[in-house]
């Protein structure tokens, strides 16, 4: 886009906006495959770093669908903080400055998995449930789902509908509490940017799986993080493509862009959490 925009007082906001997403880039380029944290000092600097809240041994879970999925090595899934089992995505982007922030003087760290399996809904989380989740018995889950509850019903491979969704996702959030009463919760709102794969027609209707996946979060004290809200600005600074080509997985820029308000909306939680 070549066109000339006058100076206003949106401006600033974009200049952080972007640069936010410049230094999550920055921030995560230090961090070897072996989980050994090597920051650059001005990228490090650049990102809000909250007091430790997660302790040496502490288990760290990512799961949901492709998007978080990303290409993960299955043979690999069992070894914490590496790199091929966490895929190429906002999990592993994520999991690189968790363990910048979160590490001890003796080089003992968190663990941190991903067991995010492509094509997944919520009742397929459900049935694998206690093998992919409570047997690892993480302190924190993260859970990203939504978008093929609604995708699958477009192509007639699903008959689900928002208040199955929704239904769903409360029953397996109590059954999480329940085994794992104090786990750590974080609900990522699914999200679609209006190109590719994505057609009108799933409106206003994907609005109302954004709503449920809030909805059980607010029940069950999980974090939000607004991944719909932070695209939907994206967006207005670079066409929709360059931040998901399809319009449902992120492009390299849309990965980091989803671990940096990851990182930053976990942060600010438990910063105000104590």
């Amino acid at each position: 886009m070549s066109h000339k925009v006058p100076p206003t007082a949106e401006q600033p906001a974009r200049r952080d906006f972007l640069g936010a997403s410049v230094a999550a880039l920055g921030g995560l380029a230090g961090l070897s495959l072996t989980g050994c944290a090597t920051p650059t000092v001005h990228a490090a600097d650049s990102i809000p770093t909250a007091k430790p809240w997660l302790a040496a041994g502490d288990t760290v879970l990512f799961q949901g669908d492709s998007i978080t999925d990303a290409g993960r090595n299955r043979k690999t899934a069992a070894k914490a903080n590496d790199q091929t089992a966490l895929g190429r995505g906002y999990a592993w982007l994520a999991a690189a400055e968790l363990l910048v922030q979160h590490h001890a003087e003796d080089g003992s760290n968190v663990s941190i998995f991903n067991r995010g399996i492509s094509g997944h809904k919520v009742f397929q989380l459900a049935n694998r449930w206690q093998r992919d989740c409570l047997d690892l018995k993480p302190n924190l889950v993260s859970i990203l789902i939504g978008v093929n509850d609604i995708w699958h019903t477009k192509n007639g491979k699903y008959k689900g509908t928002v208040p199955i969704y929704e239904h769903d996702y409360d029953q397996l959030l109590a059954r999480t509490r329940d085994q794992l009463p104090g786990v750590r919760l974080v609900v990522c709102e699914p999200f679609v940017l209006r190109c590719g794969a994505v057609k009108e027609s799933w409106f206003p209707e994907f609005d109302g799986y954004r709503a449920a996946a809030r909805n059980v979060a607010n029940k069950h004290g999980a974090v939000f993080v607004p991944f719909q809200s932070m695209f939907d600005k994206a967006s207005s600074y670079a066409p929709s493509e360059h931040w998901a080509k399809d319009g449902v997985h992120p492009s390299p820029a849309g990965a980091a862009l989803m671990a940096h308000t990851w990182i930053t909306t976990v942060n600010h939680a438990h910063m105000h959490v104590g």
